[in-house]
């Protein structure tokens, strides 16, 4: 499968980002230093502070940053992690509010070490959306997609195959609650999802605009002699009378018997070889497009170009479009469209 060519920031969204990245550290340590200070108010000894915060932030700040490292790494993280980044600071709040004196103290020794917690999940979440801004490959969805999949296949295999009817039923209910969650979350899903939609709106509307404000067709006048109608004089009344047939009318003329011409077969042309892809492309001095691969604005007129005529008469937007999706060709509906259009004007200019 081809992934798509990495983006890179912007010198402004690399600010934003880093500007939203600083709170985040600060809020943290500042938790972490309020965790200190109340533990040192009760215990009144330094040591056990630092443990406490080791135990709780610093283990916090550890899952936090191999969180952010497998996230740049393109990887998913392990449960153990995501567990461990609300699990740890949650222990640290219990023994704030263990260790307190009065119901006041227990409720801010409680909430002071969460601060950890929600930095360490919000570098992490900025750091996924870094990641799939930039290669356009979410691992946290590819992951639980992936894990539905396997619970998917298993559930479907046991409601068919499986000996106990009541296994059975159970496994397909099972598979329909399944395949509700599957692509639950993909931001890329959905976004692929609509331009599809998009294109086939766009395909739809194209085609009722053309039959609304097609021309009409006229039949052909074909060579021969029409037939005459019935010759009719005038009545008395106003209604045509067909005059009597007479004898001439009934004589007949002989007819002389001709020998016809031996047939001539016709001397067919030659077919000339129809013209490659490849050799429009050298034509318009742009290197072969490759299907799978992005194509340049110039790539793209080469392709519709020999789509279009590669039948007789030449294919339409629609067809050449449908074409080109089904030749496995890269390009969107935007660019593609904007390419037939510099084809259509071209061929103008020629005529």
């Amino acid at each position: 499968m081809k992934h798509p060519p990495e983006r890179s920031l912007s010198r402004g969204q690399a600010l934003v980002l880093g500007a939203a990245a600083v709170p985040m550290v600060a809020f943290g340590g500042m938790g972490a230093w309020g965790t200190y200070s109340n533990i040192t108010s009760v215990f009144h000894r330094s040591a056990t502070a630092l443990g406490v915060v080791a135990a709780g932030e610093g283990a916090t700040l550890v899952l936090a940053l191999v969180l952010v490292g497998l996230t740049m790494l393109g990887q998913s993280s392990p449960a153990a992690v995501r567990v461990g980044l609300w699990t740890l600071p949650a222990v640290a709040s219990l023994t704030g509010a263990a260790v307190a004196k009065t119901v006041t103290e227990a409720v801010v020794f409680a909430v002071t070490p969460m601060a950890m917690c929600v930095s360490a999940e919000g570098m992490g979440l900025l750091a996924r959306r870094i990641v799939v801004y930039r290669t356009g490959t979410d691992a946290e969805a590819q992951r639980r997609d992936a894990a539905v999949m396997q619970k998917l296949a298993y559930h479907r295999a046991r409601a068919a195959n499986h000996p106990d009817e009541k296994a059975r039923n159970k496994s397909e209910l099972q598979s329909w609650k399944l395949a509700e969650k599957v692509g639950a979350g993909d931001a890329l899903l959905g976004a692929r999802l609509v331009d599809v939609q998009r294109e086939r709106m766009t395909a739809g509307a194209d085609a009722a605009l053309a039959g609304m404000f097609a021309l009409p067709v006229t039949a052909p006048v074909t060579g021969g002699t029409a037939t005459p109608a019935p010759l009719t004089v005038g009545g008395a009344d106003g209604e045509g009378v067909t005059p009597p047939v007479t004898e001439e009318d009934t004589q007949v003329t002989p007819v002389v018997e001709t020998v016809p011409p031996e047939p001539v077969t016709p001397v067919t042309p030659p077919a000339e070889p129809p013209v490659t892809l490849e050799e429009i492309a050298a034509v318009a001095g742009v290197p072969a497009p490759v299907v799978g691969e992005p194509l340049t604005d110039t790539q793209l007129v080469v392709v519709l170009r020999h789509l279009r005529y590669s039948d007789d008469p030449p294919l339409s937007y629609r067809q050449a479009v449908a074409a080109f999706r089904e030749g496995g060709f890269v390009g969107g509906e935007q660019r593609v469209r904007r390419a037939w259009g510099s084809l259509m004007s071209h061929e103008e200019s020629e005529a």
